[in-house]
């Protein structure tokens, strides 16, 4: 009995811990889409939501809305707000906006920055491509400038709580911009920079900006943004690049595993299904590959498409990728066999989101796909245009969908920013 009663006991306990640990791991609230690639980390929004397959500028629009400036940030959504990042490039500002979720009206917008912007970045980034993290209290927001990326927290009403340098940024060879988004894990926020100037990863204490942990990268350009999943019964911090996938401990910041599984450069962020890690990269050389992330660091399976700025989807035992060129492929997760693939059209930047069996696929070109995420073939539901520029990913959540588009009026760029509704049975 006594055996017994002891084996209860540490049964009980390691429910505990398991518990403890799988909260670290924030959960989105209902209808919420609060930091970069949605409520469950990995593109996929929550299931159950019926969602417009097809739209115009005038057809199932709930609400659109001006944006100044210029940016690539994905708009989040928690409760009854829209948050987003933008840069006006004429005056040198790098600004917080908030929307009104119901109606789009402008509510609120911060300048956090004016002026010392990188001298030098690539023509299809902007000076605001990172994504707002929130954990229900507090805006999360990284923006470059003064070679250094500066991480800042807000409240909801745009006032802000603390502002610190997270690290140096510095570029000489390939001078892009910065790109990463942050990633929420506990009472921390976590932060990727990786350049020329030395790499960092790095933890800060969400309610005070403090520096919790810091561990040290192969100096290199890479803009890929961290991502905590539960993987292989433990929780871990992934992220692509530097001519590898790489898991690290998000408690402390120790590294647990890495693979030479991919290209030095990426914007993508790891996908995972049981025991395998996915991930992509772009430059020197093109390659995605699916890693065993048990610690051994096993390679599962790599291929050579080139896939510089999206990320990953995975379905039900089959990733869904799309290349640069704009071809949609799927392969088995166990295997990398390549099931189906089929050309739509590129440039592609922003990354896939799927809700139900339907993926929503964006090229820069402001060209949106919606196509089944199954394995049999390429089923096509529908092809969509919304503005001619087109670099953010699609936001769905609460049944509706959030576009950053833009468009060129008068020879200048103006930014919209749409949330689409199911209204033609209304």
């Amino acid at each position: 009995m006594r055996r017994s009663g002891c084996a209860v006991v540490v049964v009980a306990s390691l429910l505990v811990m398991i518990s403890q640990a799988a909260a670290q791991i924030p959960q989105a609230a209902p209808g919420d889409w609060p930091w970069w690639r949605g409520p469950n980390f990995n593109g996929v929004a929550e299931a159950g939501q019926e969602v417009p397959v097809r739209w115009s500028d005038s057809e199932n629009v709930a609400w659109k809305a001006a944006v100044p400036g210029r940016g690539h940030s994905t708009p989040i959504v928690v409760g009854n707000r829209v948050f987003l990042l933008t840069a006006d490039e004429s005056v040198g500002s790098q600004l917080v906006l908030c929307y009104d979720r119901s109606s789009g009206r402008p509510v609120w917008e911060k300048e956090l920055n004016r002026g010392n912007l990188q001298e030098k970045i690539n023509s299809k980034n902007t000076y605001a491509s990172s994504t707002i993290a929130c954990d229900g209290a507090r805006l999360y927001v990284l923006f470059n400038h003064h070679a250094a990326v500066q991480a800042s927290a807000l409240d909801l009403e745009g006032n802000v709580v603390w502002s610190t340098t997270a690290a140096p940024f510095v570029e000489d060879q390939y001078p892009n911009g910065y790109a990463a988004s942050p990633v929420i894990y506990g009472t921390t926020v976590i932060i990727a920079v990786d350049c020329e100037g030395g790499g960092t990863l790095l933890a800060l204490d969400c309610e005070t900006g403090r520096h919790v942990w810091k561990t040290s990268r192969v100096g290199r350009t890479n803009y890929a943004s961290p991502v905590v999943g539960h993987v292989a019964g433990r929780d871990q911090l992934l992220i692509g690049g530097l001519d590898m996938v790489a898991s690290y401990d998000p408690t402390s910041g120790k590294p647990f595993w890495d693979a030479p599984a991919i290209s030095m450069q990426t914007s993508g962020t790891p996908v995972w299904e049981g025991d395998l890690v996915f991930a992509a990269g772009g430059y020197p050389v093109g390659n995605a590959a699916g890693v065993y992330a048990d610690g051994s660091g096993t390679i599962a399976w790599t291929n050579n498409h080139r896939i510089h700025e999206q990320s990953l989807l995975v379905h039900q035992g089959h990733v869904y990728a799309v290349n640069d060129a704009g071809i949609a492929l799927c392969w088995e997760s166990r295997t990398g066999r390549e099931v189906w693939k089929q050309r739509l059209k590129g440039p592609v930047s922003a990354s896939p989101t799927l809700v139900g069996d339907k993926i929503y696929l964006s090229n820069e070109l402001g060209t949106i796909w919606v196509y089944r995420a199954t394995p049999r073939a390429y089923e096509q539901l529908a092809v969509n245009q919304l503005g001619t520029i087109a670099f953010a990913s699609p936001t769905i959540c609460g049944g509706q969908i959030y576009l950053r588009v833009a468009n060129l009026v008068d020879q200048k760029r103006r930014e919209t920013l749409y949330c689409l509704e199911q209204l033609a049975d209304r």
